[in-house]
């Protein structure tokens, strides 16, 4: 499966076929077919709208589903872009099949104002490797103290706001930002942590206790989890749960969900994978995030949220650090892994290849409900959509190499585990922006 185009070159979309390949597109049916994919103009079309002559691909023996869709990645640019940017991200977002994703608002300064907002997007879309939706913050400065240009940014196109890396513990000023965005129905995706109770650097548990380390209890995310769901419930105001971690989220948003509560959630790889227990040192920072891997009960009733659809979205939290940052040990070092390019293959590792869900299930939960949550025209490979397509191998284990990343980021703690699922190629818009035989 060659290279015909080149990577990275931003040419115009050329007519492709897919050749007797797997296709799983679960926004139209919920079991995998073989056949051909054909795309012209950018989009998935009709046989006989291909032109003679257009490339061809040969998918025997892979899958190809619709781009991946992250609701949670830090691109760091503007003003960290030591960590990561626009261009670094892009590429390694599409390393991982992911077409569209939303950068958190967290940068330096905070996308706050229009002018930003259209910054960040102007320069992602002359890049053009894959969509990046900049979300915007909920509070001027992300200093939780009034309201960012909210009413503004919404009308330039902004689907959806963060104060992400902390909560608004004004809980007046959330549900005023809540009036607004209910309006339009744009999601907020809230980062669920009481300021007042975060003292520690990893799990509140016999592990920390072990290491010496102070601990993040559950209740500093339950807190502002219960606190949100019930402004969400007062406004009817789109709520999207960011990175549920612990047991009681599970059981919050079942029931949260069951009183009719405007409520989506979502869950990392790092989080249904990894437990505290697997921590082996306080200096390796590479298993510091935040929230932090929990217990075994806390990530048993993540998988049960996510088998039973509870938890109906599965993101990345993609936090690319420095090298020289994440040497600091667990004490010093800041928070965050990156995920961009691991969270397919983990996800169909551990979830479709334990049995716990399908690969159309997982699909879904990684491409066509985050595409709903944000309202956008994507995750669904039908004729007439947009030819946003991942490649994978399914069958064939690799090893998971930091080293390969496209991310300027290597803090993972999954390098060196054998994966399922690697993307060989994604397609954006018709144009294919990786290709794995021909690029890594």
């Amino acid at each position: 499966m060659g290279l015909f185009q080149k990577l990275f070159s931003g040419e115009e979309a050329h007519d492709l076929v897919i050749r007797n390949i797997a296709i799983v597109n679960p926004a139209v049916s919920g079991e995998p077919a073989v056949g051909d994919i054909f795309i012209h103009d950018g989009k998935i079309a009709a046989e006989t709208e291909v032109a003679a002559g257009a490339g061809e691909i040969d998918g025997t023996g892979l899958v190809a589903f619709p781009g991946l869709v992250d609701m949670h990645v830090h691109l760091r640019d503007p003003g960290q872009t030591e960590k990561e940017d626009l261009t670094s991200g892009s590429k390694a977002a599409a390393a991982g099949g992911v077409t569209t994703l939303v950068a958190m608002p967290n940068t330096t300064p905070p996308i706050d104002t229009v002018e930003k907002y259209n910054d960040v997007t102007e320069r992602s879309r002359k890049i053009g490797l894959v969509n990046v939706l900049q979300a915007g913050s909920i509070t001027r400065g992300m200093k939780g103290q009034e309201l960012s240009d909210m009413v503004q940014l919404m009308d330039a196109g902004c689907r959806a706001f963060s104060e992400d890396g902390k909560s608004v513990m004004d809980s007046g000023l959330l549900r005023d930002a809540m009036r607004l965005t209910a309006e339009n129905q744009v999601p907020i995706l809230a980062h669920c942590e009481d300021a007042n109770l975060v003292r520690g650097v990893m799990n509140a548990g016999d592990r920390a206790r072990d290491l010496g380390l102070p601990g993040i209890t559950n209740a500093v995310e339950n807190i502002i989890e219960y606190r949100d769901l019930e402004l969400a419930r007062e406004t009817w105001a789109p709520l999207h749960l960011c990175h549920c971690s612990t047991a009681e989220s599970y059981e919050l948003v079942k029931a949260a969900k069951e009183k009719g509560v405007n409520v989506t959630a979502e869950v990392c790889p790092h989080h249904f994978i990894l437990t505290e227990d697997e921590i082996r040192s306080a200096d390796d920072a590479n298993y510091k995030m935040n929230p932090p891997v929990r217990s075994r009960r806390d990530r048993e009733a993540l998988l049960k949220g996510l088998a039973d659809g509870t938890f109906e979205v599965i993101s990345t939290d993609h936090a690319p650090h420095t090298a020289a940052e994440k040497a600091k040990g667990f004490m010093e070092s800041p928070f965050g892994i990156v995920g961009l390019e691991t969270s397919f293959a983990l996800s169909y590792t551990y979830l479709v290849k334990k049995g716990l869900i399908t690969l159309p299930q997982l699909i879904e939960k990684m491409s066509v409900n985050p595409a709903r949550i944000l309202k956008i025209d994507r995750g669904d490979i039908s004729v007439g959509k947009a030819a946003d397509i991942a490649i994978a191998d399914i069958d064939n284990p690799y090893t998971i190499d930091p080293n390969t990343f496209f991310s300027k980021g290597k803090n993972t703690p999954f390098g060196g585990r054998e994966v399922y699922g690697k993307i060989m190629m994604t397609i954006h818009d018709g144009r294919v922006v990786f290709d794995r035989e021909k690029d890594m």
